[in-house]
């Protein structure tokens, strides 16, 4: 008992400190400027995850923002530590809106992908700061909860519908109400299934994708997931992007009987002015933008009506500062926000989209954000997962805190193996059986 006693008394005088260096940094003092910009570059679990650290010249206020771009995170660290660094050394922290706009424009050539990261993750520590100075969680920042938690699907899939099926089944038995499926066929999933290594014989040697087998294969496992489980379960698909407009669109109203929560991604940026055709067409819901950079891609499906959910990953729109504002858009036009959530977000990005669906009048639902094992333990203070849902806490900022010396141990590549390695985890080739490039 008095060892028992000792050890509290010792955490509580910690506790206590680590206040009275917070409030050192509270409201009506000079606004602390930013003394340090750095990166946290680790791969602990498959991803390779990028995370920006902003240090404020008040002692034990800091931040914490995602700037994770799996396909070129080596040119993010560039980005943030040869170009936004020097930058943003003796700016004000509360500025955040300034600052944004000044990494934003200022760089004349704006909207790629490698700067938008950069600056997401500047600008989510950035909240995260102000979260900690104001003593409360960011979406209270933001106007407070406008739900109590966050509703996310699961993912299953298979080669055939019975795989799928058996899939759905145990997503339900965990709590969940919404499942995303994929088919595999071939040598290659489609949109998060696993294949068996059988289908088409390719004029080459990398993995096949046959786009007209898996769209029949896709429409068989609706027809008996509806057959065998009916419409108690909602039911989503990732189409990635693979198709011509012409398959697409056909794809999407037969699809229509199916009743579905959406579809995602059935065309790719390039073929954007092909929504009003598949609108006009028919009614399946249709979800979009993981691959969205720039205004100029999300303005017009939103102000149109020709999307049913954004679905924009919100690193890759430069943060949390311009996703509330792409969320504002479409809640004026009915459309709702569905982030990109896979494992190439960190924890502390899973976090702020959490936040932003809290906040956000319009959110609809949220792609991943359990996190679990070893990035449980790099980052702690993620979000409580029970029965589908998504549960914040109330703890100051992001509530997150990233065990650095841990990240540390394990570098970009560390866990890399094959050609994923070789090619610095960027890169894949997907073929159509006489050897086509298409898209991922």
């Amino acid at each position: 008992m008095v060892v028992a006693g000792a050890a509290a008394g010792l955490g509580g005088s910690r506790q206590v400190q680590a206040q009275e260096k917070m409030a050192r940094a509270t409201r009506g003092m000079p606004s602390p400027k930013i003394k340090d910009v750095t990166v946290i570059a680790t791969q602990p679990a498959g991803a390779r995850l990028t995370v920006v650290k902003v240090v404020t010249d008040q002692d034990g206020l800091y931040g914490y923002g995602c700037a994770t771009f799996t396909q070129r995170a080596d040119a993010v660290v560039v980005a943030v530590e040869k170009y936004l660094r020097p930058l943003l050394i003796g700016k004000p922290v509360n500025r955040i809106e300034d600052i944004w706009q000044t990494c934003y424009n200022s760089s004349y050539w704006r909207n790629g992908p490698v700067l938008n990261n950069a600056i997401s993750g500047v600008d989510e520590a950035l909240w995260d700061i102000k979260g900690r100075q104001a003593g409360m969680p960011v979406y209270e920042l933001w106007g407070g909860k406008c739900r109590e938690a966050i509703l996310t699907f699961a993912n299953t899939g298979g080669a055939d519908p019975k795989q799928v099926v058996d899939g759905v089944r145990q997503a339900m038995a965990r709590g969940y109400t919404h499942v995303r499926v994929g088919a595999g066929y071939g040598r290659r999933a489609g949109g998060g299934g696993q294949a068996e290594p059988t289908g088409p014989k390719g004029l080459h040697e990398g993995p096949v994708f046959d786009r007209g087998a898996n769209l029949r294969l896709m429409l068989q496992i609706f027809e008996v997931c509806r057959k065998d489980i009916g419409f108690e379960v909602e039911l989503m698909h990732d189409m990635h992007e693979r198709y011509s407009p012409r398959e697409a669109i056909q794809f999407v109203k037969d699809c229509e009987r199916f009743k579905l929560y959406f579809l995602e991604d059935p065309l790719s940026p390039e073929d954007n002015d092909w929504y009003r055709q598949m609108r006009s067409q028919c009614a399946t819901p249709i979800a979009m933008g993981e691959l969205f950079n720039s205004p100029h891609e999300w303005t017009p499906l939103i102000v149109e009506r020709l999307i049913d959910y954004i679905r924009c990953h919100v690193s890759q729109v430069s943060g949390v500062t311009q996703a509330r504002k792409i969320a504002s858009l479409a809640e004026q036009f009915g459309v709702k926000t569905a982030w990109h959530g896979p494992n190439d977000v960190s924890p502390v990005g899973h976090t702020a989209q959490l936040h932003l669906d809290l906040a956000s009048y319009n959110f609809g639902i949220q792609e991943g954000g359990i996190i679990t094992g070893v990035l449980a333990e790099m980052f702690k203070g993620c979000a409580a997962f029970k029965d589908g849902y998504l549960w914040a806490s109330d703890t100051p900022g992001w509530g997150v805190e990233v065990d650095e010396k841990m990240a540390a141990k394990f570098p970009y590549g560390a866990n890399e193996q094959g050609e994923h390695g070789r090619l610095n985890g960027g890169w894949g080739e997907l073929r159509l059986s006489d050897g086509t490039v298409i898209k991922q």
